[in-house]
């Protein structure tokens, strides 16, 4: 409702059109008719703004339209605006004061990825309702949240992203997974929620290898025992190297008890790599005496030549492997 002061209208406060963390829109429609409006006369705007701490208003537009974007606001403060109006004759009226919000910053997804690294399942979940990053997002690695959970074991991390519809099948730069990271740090119950939520044993990353592959690196005997029983194949052989299970298990760790859950699975201990070298040679050439100990036992074969012609003890007296 307006009433006339001199003849002109007291101006509607300015409308909010839109608000976001750092700007303020305001449109105003002001009244066209009354005493002083009669016949030709234009109206002249001008949008004030209060100082926060003195309150006084000063003018941030000023001219004949009827909305304003006011820009380079603080995130979650309150504003105060009034519209003054004014006739070619001079007549001048105010409106009464809009007191507005701006919004929260939006989430990012430096912070989605800190809270999953973090374990901060409270800020993870209010930053994924915001509906404001993609809960598949990469970080600078190449990691989306899910992988980080997955590395670091977060069960309930993991759980809430897989709620959020975070893709189970997602690689980074070099093809590997979420299964893939949980299998290398031997997160077991992390894994068995992956399987659930639709992740395979037969996906490879960029080098061949396959989620077995990177478990025993792991050195987790259980898990590694389940993924076996859960339809792991113990022999699958990584396309870049040729490399089966057991022989991994020989270049990378020479764990024995590792080795000793693929034998009882069934591997093949003569199996051998595109260079023609088994589990049995490589064992040797790295000094993993009780692995030697444990593949001879199990059958493996100190006569095979490699494609450069040498037997596992050439290739231990080579390296002085007494």
């Amino acid at each position: 409702t307006s009433h006339f002061d001199n003849g002109l209208p007291t101006p509607l406060p300015p409308v909010v059109a839109k608000v976001d963390h750092h700007s303020i829109e305001l449109t105003w429609e002001q009244p066209r008719d009354g005493p002083s409006l009669k016949g030709d006369k234009r109206l002249k705007y001008e949008l004030q703004e209060a100082d926060k701490k003195t309150h006084e208003f000063s003018t941030v537009y000023i001219g004949y339209g009827e909305n304003y974007k006011v820009e380079g606001l603080d995130p979650l403060h309150a504003y105060d605006y009034r519209l003054k109006v004014s006739t070619s004759d001079g007549d001048v009226s105010f409106s009464p004061n809009l007191h507005v919000y701006t919004t929260n910053e939006p989430y990012t997804s430096d912070q989605l990825h800190r809270a999953t690294i973090k374990g901060d399942i409270e800020m993870l979940s209010k930053i994924i309702s915001s509906g404001e990053v993609n809960v598949d997002v990469n970080d600078k690695f190449g990691f989306t949240p899910l992988m980080n959970a997955c590395q670091k074991g977060y069960l309930d991390i993991v759980e809430c992203l897989l709620q959020s519809n975070a893709d189970v099948n997602a690689t980074n730069t070099s093809g590997k997974n979420s299964l893939m990271m949980a299998c290398y740090s031997g997160h077991g119950a992390v894994v068995q929620r992956l399987r659930e939520a639709g992740a395979t044993w037969d996906c490879v990353d960029r080098g061949g290898s396959s989620p077995l592959h990177w478990a025993i690196d792991g050195q987790n005997c259980s898990l590694i025992q389940w993924m076996l029983k859960d339809g792991a194949k113990v022999d699958r052989r990584a396309a870049s190297s040729g490399w089966t299970p057991l022989i991994r298990c020989a270049a990378i760790t020479g764990n024995p008890q590792v080795a000793g859950v693929l034998v009882s699975a069934g591997a093949d201990v003569n199996a051998s790599d595109h260079d023609g070298k088994t589990a049995l040679m490589i064992a040797s050439l790295n000094g993993h005496l009780s692995l030697v100990e444990l593949l001879m036992l199990s059958g493996a074969d100190p006569k095979i030549r490699s494609g450069h012609g040498k037997t596992a003890m050439e290739m231990a007296a080579s390296f002085d492997r007494r």
